[in-house]
């Protein structure tokens, strides 16, 4: 039989160097002999012998070796060519598979392409990566990637021993390479094998895969998440009609990987009884292992809500390379941490904190990303996702790449990703990671090491923009969300509106009251008199933007100290001053977010292969710390007026903020709507104070709603019996003032109680 195609085209099949195998593979109608036939061609790498299987006849046609002894094709004299199967010899083994190459429909279409070349594909991920498709009535997987500097690109994985001749991917515009693998299905391990124009070889992980295999390994799985039966449509719907910038947001910070850990002893559970391979880690202690994410939601979700918490922040879940780590070094990041399970685990424990009423909001890593060789560093051979310059695209001190934002696939990717998120795992809020390392381009560098913008500023525009347009996507397609920017300059309108140009969160980390507020504890009580502008500073700016306070993960490692750690005084002080330290963060305006073992009162810094020191909750002092925390949400969650006008100068009033003698404070929070109000005092000195006078606006009962000094806390159990009246004596410029007891290094609340009042002064009941 002749040859139908040109040995030059055969060879560049054979070679691997062809931008569109299907040109020469597949079917194709010719004309022979005055004839129009079908040419079906198929390369077979290690097959020795090859047939076109007809499925309605189960005709075999043998074909011929053309050329090269594993290029084969056969001509067939019929009108129509229904899906056939090739079937061929491989050694001793006989296979039969459909031909790859005969499904030429394209699921990439020619406005997804221009979409994502724009940088406006907001779905891409459901383009880009693997997923299960049926074409033609046939069932596999669909591949796509993006590589525009590839000579060629193929798809590597169990189903093709991992030999990249044997499913060769087409171009088909903008760098998009794809190709469709039938009979292949969810579970499948892969990757890419990209081959430059000279020649080098980079196996990659999918960028847009959405599982990946436990490290060390790092080939991509091919998963479907659409399979996961959701339960939290009321969560999801009441979220939507909520602004959580009026709700209370007391979040519980947590690292997954050292919570808690299980016994490899008692390895975990499938949800069909089955057991899961245990996530072995070296360096953990002998027999444990890390908690699968149905472990964490049995375990955790009732934890945090017997403590009052929100809302859960998980440190990146998004797949990284390295378990001593935070997670903050991503290759994955379509693909949650297979260190916990599978997505759908993930999905489960989600869904589990939403029927609990808990949010869960994810760290998001768009700044940086690693250099590890399976991931998108120098991805097609050029670089692809990060700056060619090192002056703009590497962190040297953190041994990093940037992204580059002003390319727009590149942004794209980032974009699609912070949508992804949200869309398939129904995360309620984002804290995105080093903001201000995107923001400004000499961060972390020395002159002549970074590249001023065309302005001549160091303010990095494009990645400002690519916040922007992140964050009026996410407002735009999820009301209800939070968008938290871990930011630490005072680059100007971080949480407002984009329409006003803003950078679009809706929440800033306030990096300058946490360090002012542990310089302040961390010193003597004696020296705090001269240092009360720390305690106070923070209101000056407190308005600007929509502020979390945050006692994070950054603040218990590095010889840093855990925050027990860090009080002064003997161990009743320092239990003493870490409440009055917890209780004024609550009291104060802004939300809340706390690292995980503050609180119980973990005297250790965080220790990433280590559980939480759990034991510690034998200890009575431990024991009521955990109380108290437990306590003090209570108190936030129950009164309004400590978190509907967080970010209004209507909700805060000092009362006195001069008392530095004293090291004291005094304020009033105000709820939006009621009219109620919380009178707060804060001591922050061990010396008590019998008669302690406090200017009010208004006559009556004020009842002590919390006093952090209580015994069930650890304190002395100094307070007011209850409550005050009010005496009719003006002070602080109020018209009546009352009379307290200041406990020692203690915060005391008061709030009117309007209707004892009134019972009182009618004669209904007598004052106790």
């Amino acid at each position: 039989m002749p040859v139908t195609v040109a040995p030059e085209q055969i060879d560049r099949i054979v070679w691997n160097q062809h931008h569109d195998p299907f040109e020469v593979l597949g079917p194709h109608l010719i004309q022979q002999d005055g004839k129009t036939v079908w040419a079906v061609r198929t390369y077979l790498p290690n097959a020795s012998q090859a047939w076109v299987v007809l499925p309605e006849t189960r005709s075999e046609l043998a074909m011929v070796a053309s050329h090269n002894p594993h290029f084969f094709e056969c001509v067939l004299e019929v009108q129509d060519l229904p899906n056939y199967q090739l079937k061929y010899q491989e050694g001793e083994h006989e296979r039969f598979i459909y031909d790859p190459y005969a499904f030429k429909t394209r699921r990439i279409t020619d406005f997804d392409v221009h979409l994502f070349a724009e940088g406006n594909h907001h779905r891409i991920y459901e383009k880009l990566g693997a997923h299960t498709a049926e074409l033609e009535g046939v069932s596999g997987v669909y591949f796509a990637v993006w590589a525009p500097a590839a000579r060629n690109v193929s798809v590597l994985g169990d189903f093709n021993y991992w030999d990249g001749r044997k499913h060769q991917m087409r171009l088909i515009g903008n760098g998009i390479w794809e190709l469709f693998i039938p009979q292949t299905s969810v579970g499948e391990h892969y990757k890419f094998e990209i081959k430059n124009h000279h020649g080098h070889i980079y196996e990659k992980s999918d960028p847009y895969g959405f599982q990946q295999e436990v490290r060390p390994k790092t080939a991509s799985i091919v998963a479907d998440l659409d399979t996961y039966d959701w339960q939290d449509a009321d969560w999801m719907e009441k979220r939507r009609s909520t602004d959580p910038l009026t709700q209370p947001v007391s979040v519980y910070e947590v690292h997954l990987g050292s919570w808690l850990h299980g016994s490899s002893a008692e390895p975990a559970r499938l949800p069909d009884g089955t057991v899961e391979p245990s996530v072995q880690v070296a360096e953990l202690k002998p027999g444990a292992r890390f908690l699968t994410y149905r472990e964490l939601a049995a375990k955790l979700i009732p934890y945090v809500k017997k403590l009052g918490f929100t809302h859960i922040e998980l440190l990146p879940v998004a797949e990284h390379p390295f378990d001593g780590s935070w997670g903050y070094q991503v290759t994955g990041y379509y693909a949650a941490t297979s260190r916990y399970g599978n997505p759908e685990d993930l999905m489960y424990f989600i869904d589990q904190c939403h029927q609990s009423g808990i949010g869960v909001l994810v760290d998001w890593v768009p700044g940086h990303f690693p250099k590890d060789g399976h991931g998108l560093a120098f991805f097609d051979g050029t670089h692809l996702y990060e700056h060619a310059d090192p002056r703009k695209g590497e962190h040297k001190e953190w041994g990093t790449l940037v992204f580059n934002y002003g390319r727009n696939e590149v942004r794209n990717f980032l974009v699609a990703n912070a949508l992804f998120w949200f869309d398939k795992y129904h995360i309620d809020g984002m804290r995105v990671d080093a903001v201000a390392s995107m923001l400004y381009l000499d961060y972390l560098r020395e002159p002549g090491e970074w590249i001023a913008n065309e302005y001549g500023g160091r303010e990095h525009i494009e990645a400002a923009d690519f916040l922007r347009q992140v964050n009026h996507l996410l407002f735009s397609y999820y009301p209800g969300i939070l968008s938290i920017a871990e930011e630490s300059t005072s680059w100007p309108m971080v949480s407002w509106p984009t329409y006003v140009g803003g950078l679009g969160f809706n929440l800033k980390w306030n990096m300058g009251w946490m360090h002012d507020m542990l310089d302040y504890f961390h010193m003597d009580p004696w020296f705090r008199q001269f240092h009360q502008n720390n305690i106070t500073f923070s209101i000056w700016y407190a308005f600007s933007e929509n502020f979390m306070l945050a006692l994070s993960h950054d603040e218990v490692v590095h010889g840093k100290s855990n925050m027990l750690g860090k009080m002064p005084g003997d161990e009743w002080q320092k239990f003493a001053n870490l409440r009055c330290l917890l209780t004024y963060m609550f009291l104060h305006p802004g939300k809340k977010t706390l690292f995980m073992s503050m609180e119980f009162g973990q005297w250790s810094e965080w220790n990433v292969w280590g559980d939480l020191e759990w034991h510690l909750l034998q200890y009575e002092p431990h024991q009521k710390h955990h109380t108290f925390m437990a306590k003090l949400n209570a108190l936030y969650r129950s009164e309004p007026a400590l978190y509907t006008q967080d970010f209004s100068q209507s909700g805060f009033e000092w009362i006195d903020c001069n008392d530095n003698r004293h090291s004291v404070v005094s304020f009033v929070r105000r709820d939006q709507d009621s009219g109620d109000f919380i009178v707060a005092i804060c001591n922050f000195t061990p010396q008590p104070h019998s008669h302690y006078r406090v200017g009010v606006s208004e006559q009556g009962y004020y009842r002590e709603l919390f006093n952090s000094d209580a015994r069930d806390f650890g304190g002395s159990n100094m307070g007011n019996l209850g409550g005050k009246w009010t005496d009719d004596w003006s002070y602080h410029g109020q018209p009546y003032s009352i009379d307290i007891t200041l406990p020692p290094l203690a915060v005391v609340t008061f709030k009117l109680d309007r209707e004892y009042t009134q019972a009182v002064q009618s004669g209904e009941l007598v004052p106790s």
